[in-house]
């Protein structure tokens, strides 16, 4: 039984398959008409950028492979999957903001990785929109692909280092301080948490909907509090409302994740 999270999902423009018909068949996404969202809601527009989770097979499990970014630059220090801001080069003919965020996430992993995947074969899972008030704000399309045979190579000054984990082992290294990971990073490791296999866990994140993860922030007792949709305190802020949970607590032990009573 997998660890994906069962929130309701709402759908960010992209079909999961990842296919060239069905990049075809959906509304284009222009750059203009997704900033105009923030303007609505009376606040500064993110960054878009995009992100990819390479997974490779393992005698104990799926693998994702791991950046550690360089501590003097933005998320210094964390562990991330490869990714970066969308840059202007990766819009193609129609401005298509989705097909950029494909071009992005293989761009950004040859980048730092040394490694080529497929822009069509990418499955698209989620997007992540971070607090109005987060200091650096990227607007984040994920997705997942299988890893190619070629070595991974890191340049050494952006990111310093590399390593495959299993989705579980980098959430253990991380809850006993070895690692650091963003609350983005760290949900969709716990998403990721119980597939066989890469085919496996590929297939079940084609068959979705893409989960939008629009963060509202709250203070909580032990530290900040994330929440997404279908929380019962998303709308007013207010985290001690009673009712449904679908959050992400900052405590002085660590990350604590509740999503009781959302379906």
């Amino acid at each position: 039984m997998s660890g994906l999270d069962n929130d309701s999902a709402s759908v960010s423009g992209d079909d999961a398959s990842g296919d060239a018909a069905s990049l075809a068949q959906r509304e284009l996404l222009p750059i203009e008409k997704w900033r105009q969202q923030f303007i609505e809601g009376s606040e500064a527009p993110a960054v878009p950028a995009a992100t990819v989770v390479v997974l490779r097979d393992s005698a104990t499990g799926p693998e994702a492979l791991m950046l550690h970014r360089n501590s003097r630059l933005a998320f210094g220090g964390m562990w991330v999957f490869p990714g970066g801001r969308i840059d202007d080069e990766d819009y193609d003919s129609t401005g298509d903001l989705l097909v950029a965020a494909r071009t992005a996430a293989v761009r950004e992993t040859h980048e730092e990785a040394s490694l080529v995947l497929d822009r069509e074969r990418l499955v698209h899972f989620s997007y992540w929109v971070p607090p109005a008030a987060a200091p650096k704000r990227f607007a984040t399309w994920f997705f997942a692909a299988s890893a190619p045979d070629d070595p991974v190579r890191v340049d050494e000054a952006e990111i310093i280092h590399h390593e495959w984990m299993t989705p579980s082992e980098a959430l253990r290294r991380c809850a006993a301080g070895e690692i650091e990971l963003i609350a983005p990073t760290w949900v969709t490791l716990h998403n990721l948490c119980g597939f066989a296999t890469v085919d496996e866990m590929l297939t079940m994140l084609s068959q979705q909907q893409p989960r939008d993860y629009l963060t509202h922030l709250a203070d909580g007792a032990h530290g900040p509090i994330c929440m997404w949709h279908g929380d019962a305190g998303y709308e007013s802020g207010d985290a001690s409302l009673p009712g449904p949970r679908h959050r992400l607590e900052v405590t002085p032990n660590g990350y604590h994740f509740d999503n009781s009573g959302c379906h």
